[in-house]
């Protein structure tokens, strides 16, 4: 079998797939560790963190990809460390660090824990793990206030920092940490289990190293890198050349209430390199909206794994097969210390517009818009333990509907991987009750394919509690693709129905909810692909008995006229063909007008 030589190391097949499938395993048992032993239910329940193996410079190895984002943030993270820690990281070690502008967390919830791995007294790589944290201090509980002005509202900020000494823990680090939260045990909890999943990392790759040797497995790295790079030049040079724009808007930053929030992308393609221009997006914004650049980057490096191979193998090499351009001062590099924690509309944003420039290189993978990404958080007392808690989570809506398929309904979208908690624990770990959780229907875009549904979920508030809000798509809806109809806007009421009911704002910082207020959050729907006149009468007839379309949309939107007879829900064929023939000419008479 033919090999391939990484310095004086022989390299075959083989072996690569050996290391490739043991380092994806080793990930994994890190990120099901960390999992089963995560305190909060945003770890354990909602599974808002990731692991990654780094090599000795800050470069992704292996990924395991719930929070795709992370591929950027892994090596900022751990080039931070690397920058002040040097030459004396020594095994034993462990760092933290949070800081969106000295590292690369998304914002200052999530903190990541890094580990050195040693192998016969050598740095061979790091261990990581990033985890969203339910509360580090800050103005609101949660420490994501949709109205915050810079990073110093937005909680504790962690520099790169040794956590762990000759693998004795610093607790008076620790100390520090659970003083500034509202809730200490979970936090601090978390991080421990993070601690405890790069340490299985560090073992499994000890051993992975004793088994093929430490020069074999280093140089098989170094081949996973150039691999994934490779891969995506050989796809990227496929595609025609040119360059190709398209843009997005956020409905607001949480500050400027009046005021969307452009992001532009020209992307341009020649011969296997491609580039992505940001140039145009707008400045950098008052209220918390802003993105830093490893965002940027990981959001690129999404879509182009999305368009090329879902199985594509994550490494940094992913990252070195594409360039971007993201303008200093603008809302994608914004300067410290511009606010950051509401980051994700932002990044959906940035998905969606590079999608849509990039389905004129790849027209078979362009889909529609989905319904971006959303938490709510509330804080107070709990009514059994007296203790603080904090309440966070994150809910999905419809995803867009692409070529040759409907939307998902009722999930999440592009680079927001977490799960929907399940209404038992919520209601079993904080003071409220669900009283609907269901998919909104019509709330999907028309189209040949039909967007997916939104969610609506309905709380009733037992306690006095401190609500934020952090969403998107409330004002400008998912677009659709192709001649697909939107999906339907996002909405949050207080009380809704009652002579005391308030619509809040997409982003909404501690809102003071009585016991016994009651709040419904819907989440938009997924924009529809294709002509809605195109879909055939049977799948119009399946939705509506389905409960996904009404009988009223049926009609008004896709031209398709159900009755009831006497076997039930049934289509009018005749009626169907005239409806659709009258749409049709009053459709040409308002282009040709």
């Amino acid at each position: 079998m033919e090999g391939a030589r990484f310095g004086r190391i022989e390299i075959d097949a083989i072996d690569l797939e050996v290391v490739k499938a043991s380092l994806s395993g080793i990930v994994q048992e890190m990120q099901n560790a960390l999992f089963r032993t995560g305190f909060s239910t945003i770890v354990r329940e909602s599974q808002d963190a990731s692991c990654a193996l780094m090599d000795a410079d800050a470069r992704v190895v292996a990924q395991h990809v719930v929070l795709p984002l992370h591929v950027g943030a892994f090596p900022a993270c751990c080039v931070a460390v690397i920058r002040e820690f040097g030459d004396s990281i020594a095994d034993g070690d462990a760092f933290l660090i949070n800081h969106p502008y000295q590292g690369g967390s998304p914002h200052a919830p999530d903190i990541a824990v890094i580990t050195p791995v040693v192998i016969e007294g050598q740095l061979f790589g790091f261990c990581g793990s990033i985890a969203h944290k339910s509360d580090i201090g800050g103005p609101v509980p949660g420490s994501c206030s949709g109205q915050a002005r810079e990073i110093f509202n937005e909680g504790l900020h962690i520099p790169a920092v040794r956590f762990a000494n000759g693998h004795m823990v610093d607790r008076d680090l620790e100390r520090i940490i659970a003083a500034n939260s509202r809730t200490p045990e979970l936090v601090l909890g978390d991080i421990r289990g993070q601690l405890g999943a790069d340490r299985l990392g560090e073992r499994r790759v000890q051993e992975l190293a004793a088994r093929l040797g430490t020069a074999k497995l280093r140089a098989c790295c170094e081949r996973l890198l150039k691999t994934s790079e490779a891969a995506v030049r050989a796809a990227v040079a496929e595609w025609p050349d040119g360059a190709f724009s398209a843009e997005r808007f956020v409905d607001d930053d949480g500050v400027e209430l009046e005021k969307p929030v452009r992001i532009h992308v020209t992307v341009q393609k020649a011969g296997d390199a491609i580039h992505f221009d940001f140039s145009g997006a707008a400045d950098q914004t008052l209220g918390p909206a802003n993105i830093r650049p490893p965002l940027v980057q990981a959001a690129c490096a999404y879509c182009l794994i999305a368009m090329i191979d879902p199985h594509l193998y994550v490494s940094s090499g992913l990252l070195n097969a594409f360039t971007f351009t993201a303008r200093e001062g603008s809302v994608l590099n914004p300067r410290f210390p511009a606010p950051v924690n509401t980051y994700n509309p932002t990044v959906h944003a940035v998905v969606d517009a590079v999608y849509e420039a990039m389905s004129h290189l790849v027209p078979g993978r362009a889909r529609a818009d989905g319904s971006g990404s959303r938490s709510i958080i509330l804080g107070g007392r709990s009514t059994r333990t007296g203790k603080g808690y904090v309440q966070y989570e994150i809910i999905g809506g419809g995803a867009g509907a692409r070529a040759a398929k409907d939307g998902a309904s009722g999930t999440t979208v592009n680079q927001s991987n977490a799960k929907i908690a399940p209404v038992e624990i919520i209601e079993s770990e904080f003071p409220t009750r669900l009283l609907r959780f269901e998919l909104i229907r019509d709330s999907g875009g028309a189209g040949e394919q039909r967007g997916g549904l939104g969610i609506r979920r309905e709380y009733l508030n037992l306690t006095d509690a401190r609500f934020s809000i952090r969403s998107a798509k409330h004002v400008i809806p998912p677009n659709g693709c192709n001649g697909g109809k939107p999906g339907r806007t996002g909405d949050i009421w207080i009380n809704p129905g009652t002579a005391a009911a308030r619509r809040l704002p997409t982003r909404y910082a501690d809102y003071p909810l009585k016991a016994g207020d009651v709040f419904r959050l819907d989440s938009p729907g997924g924009g529809g692909y294709g002509d809605a006149l195109c879909r055939t009468p049977d799948r119009v007839l399946a939705d509506v008995q389905e409960g996904n379309v009404s009988v009223e949309a049926a009609r008004e939107t896709y031209g398709v006229v159900i009755a009831r007879g006497p076997d039930g829900l049934a289509v009018d064929a005749g009626a169907t063909e005239r409806l659709r023939t009258n749409m049709i000419e009053t459709r040409k008479c308002c282009q040709e007008g």
